[in-house]
């Protein structure tokens, strides 16, 4: 009977308030926080209830006099402010504390307990942002599901969101176009971890195995490069390291590839790899070397005919092109070839000793540089007739005193024979 007077009574105070136009206050919360709930603007002369699903929590009356989980007073003196809490839920289990490997299960949940009318709209912000519909999310981990989701509660008045922290083991993104490099430039091959990422986290997940690998070419077979020691403390093993070298210390995460110059020979993929049980985390880097070709060769004499080539070795894409910087007094300039791109291939009919020195070529796409690749050329002067009268007199008379230290020689033979001849004609022998 107590029961049903309560109830009755809720459902009057209900009532009362409707009519009263009792004001709404909505206090928002994240399980686990700590929060206070204030009756606004309630004189301290006034009744104060506080419910929640039809169960009296606590009063006040006008004497200031309080009392928690007691029957509620049938006395109304004036209006009062229901509050309605919603409490957003996200479990526990997901405020993930162990990362996750791509592949793994991922599962999110976003609940809302409430007192009151319920019109609530509930979504979860993925860490690019994006709008997720379900309250609970189920999926296959990935790189990109790492960072920071948000769960965001709406209603008529106001939103909420609480936040959760999701960590997913990945390699950085390898870069979207290829790295470029010369016999006159650096080559950096980049491969690391993201900062938030430990190496005591990598191993927990049962890591197995970290390598470099290097593609010559589509089809080639892999060439190994460095392995990673996973005995304490870390340390690379070398391979067939092709004159590269780890640009830090393996427990700095930073697992990047470099040399003080490139090669002709370093065209090729280069592929880093994070091996664990069932999954394989990988990126490859394409490197691509500019280089200057000429011909005849690098040391010519003055009047003969210079081809001068910079390629990649396959024809340039698109979006590229090329700028040359011939020596400052070289018979050809940079303005004379244009001011757009650059050809690949320079002819010059006849060299001069201005050709001579530095050329230098370099790479650009839009309005960056991406590498640059340089040659020194070595122009002899041209003989004159002079110079040529001279050298052949030398010529000449070289040849001429060879001749006539042969016929000495011969002659000296002739000699020497015939002496013994006579030798031997009187002495009988």
């Amino acid at each position: 009977m107590k029961n049903l007077i309560q109830s009755v009574l809720l459902l009057a105070i209900n009532i009362l308030l409707t009519l009263l136009g009792a004001e709404e206050f909505i206090y928002y919360a994240q399980v686990g926080e700590k929060v206070t709930l204030k009756p606004p603007g309630v004189h301290p002369q006034k009744y104060v209830y506080w419910y929640f699903n039809g169960r009296d929590l606590a009063w006040r009356n006008t004497m200031g006099k309080t009392s928690q989980n007691t029957e509620l007073s049938t006395t109304l003196r004036n209006k009062i402010k229901p509050l309605i809490m919603f409490i957003i839920s996200i479990p526990s289990e997901y405020e993930l504390t162990s990362p996750l490997l791509p592949g793994d299960s991922l599962s999110l949940s976003c609940n809302a307990v409430t007192q009151g009318p319920n019109n609530l709209k509930i979504h979860w912000l993925n860490p690019q942002g994006v709008k997720m519909r379900p309250e609970q999310l189920h999926a296959r981990a990935t790189s990109q599901d790492n960072g920071q989701w948000t769960c965001v509660v709406t209603n008529a008045r106001q939103t909420h969101v609480a936040n959760v922290f999701v960590t997913v083991i990945d390699l950085s993104p390898a870069p979207l176009s290829p790295q470029y490099t010369s016999k006159s430039r650096p080559l950096t091959v980049p491969c690391s971890l993201p900062p938030y990422i430990s190496w005591d986290q990598i191993k927990a997940k049962g890591m197995q195995e970290v390598h470099w690998q290097f593609i010559p070419e589509p089809g080639s077979s892999p060439q190994r490069l460095f392995s990673l020691s996973l005995e304490d403390p870390l340390t690379w093993k070398p391979e067939l390291t092709r004159g590269l070298r780890l640009v830090q210390d393996p427990t700095k995460i930073n697992l990047s590839l470099t040399r003080d110059q490139g090669s002709e020979e370093d065209r090729g993929d280069y592929v880093c790899t994070l091996e664990f049980k069932n999954v394989a985390l990988t990126r490859t880097v394409h490197v691509k070397v500019l280089q200057i070709t000429s011909s005849p060769g690098t040391e010519l004499i003055s009047g003969q005919q210079l081809n001068l080539t910079c390629s990649l070795g396959h024809p340039l894409p698109s979006d590229l092109r090329l700028k040359w910087f011939p020596p400052k007094k070289s018979s050809l300039s940079s303005s004379s070839l244009g001011s757009g791109g650059h050809p690949t291939h320079l002819t010059i009919p006849e060299v001069g000793r201005g050709d001579g020195g530095k050329w230098r070529c370099e790479l650009w796409q839009n309005d960056t540089r991406l590498t640059s690749a340089e040659i020194t050329l070595k122009i002899e002067p041209k003989l004159s007739v002079w110079m040529l009268v001279v050298i052949c007199s030398v010529t000449v008379i070289v040849i001429l005193i060879l001749i006539l230290v042969f016929i000495l020689y011969q002659h000296r033979q002739v000699q020497l024979n015939h002496s013994y001849s006579f030798l031997f004609d009187h002495t009988g022998l």
